[in-house]
């Protein structure tokens, strides 16, 4: 097991977001978290970053409790891929891959062959090595993405947490990066991501987490999660939940109509 959450309830105090959450993550499985503006999502991946910590129950990453583990056992563990965001400094692409090296170099060393060669591997995997030496700050968004998710295999670890990893992207940027997702657990990681794109769940994620605003939740397979009743009670808009070319996909429906409660209908 890489990842585990027993009865977690996540918030700040006194004001309890969502309780109850059993999760299990292995080598190999992708979480896709959903849920609309204001629903948790970022105070969950706070609390599984070890940011914040739980209001109840315990987190568990690879074996040990996660209160248990240090700032760099947790390094070691876990990593975190923020959303896109404007660079500030023009680090070439390998440099920005070699941060990821930190939690092993440690507080007053300096990167060495080893960690080089770490880094080189990551932009390998992902195929941006030809981007190297680009400055970071000249490269495509989508490039600047697949550079943070170097950067997070360069760490070596057991999971990855990705905050809205296709936000922000065209069309072909967004399929590329759900398809190296899948590529990076197929390596043997487990992989959190969160969307606003409910269809991003049927590709390649094992597990789906659909969070509402009042704080109910649905876990499970995508296919039992994403439903089109779920969706509804979560959103307020119809959708129709249909099957194009072997794959699910969710059509919204632009008709006006009365918005549904942020409710999940009854198990």
């Amino acid at each position: 097991m890489i990842l585990e959450a027993r009865a977690l309830a996540f918030g700040y105090p006194g004001r309890r977001i969502a309780q109850g959450l059993e999760l299990a993550l292995h080598a190999g499985e992708v979480l896709c978290v959903l849920g609309p503006n204001g629903g948790g999502k970022t105070t969950l991946f706070r609390t599984l970053l070890g940011l914040q910590p739980a209001l109840a129950g315990e987190l568990v990453l690879g074996g040990k409790p996660f209160a248990a583990l240090s700032r760099r056992e947790v390094a070691h563990r876990l990593a975190y891929v923020p959303q896109d965001h404007a660079p500030e400094y023009a680090f070439t692409v390998r440099e920005v891959a070699l941060m990821g090296r930190a939690a092993r170099v440690g507080l007053f060393g300096a990167p060495d062959a080893r960690d080089v060669a770490a880094a080189d591997a990551a932009l390998a995997a992902l195929g941006i090595a030809p981007l190297a030496e680009r400055p970071y700050t000249e490269v495509s968004g989508g490039e600047r993405q697949l550079a943070l998710l170097a950067r997070a295999l360069a760490q070596e670890p057991l999971a990855l947490v990705l905050d809205e990893p296709t936000a922000n992207l065209d069309f072909g940027n967004q399929v590329r990066v759900l398809r190296y997702i899948r590529q990076l657990a197929d390596r043997g990681l487990a992989v959190v991501f969160s969307t606003h794109h409910p269809d991003e769940a049927f590709h390649g994620a094992s597990h789906a987490l659909l969070l509402a605003r009042d704080g109910t939740l649905r876990y499970g397979a995508p296919e039992i999660v994403i439903t089109a009743e779920n969706l509804q009670a979560v959103y307020g808009v119809g959708v129709k939940v249909a099957r194009v070319n072997g794959t699910l996909v969710c059509v919204p429906e632009f008709q006006e109509g009365a918005a549904a409660e942020p409710r999940f209908p009854r198990s």
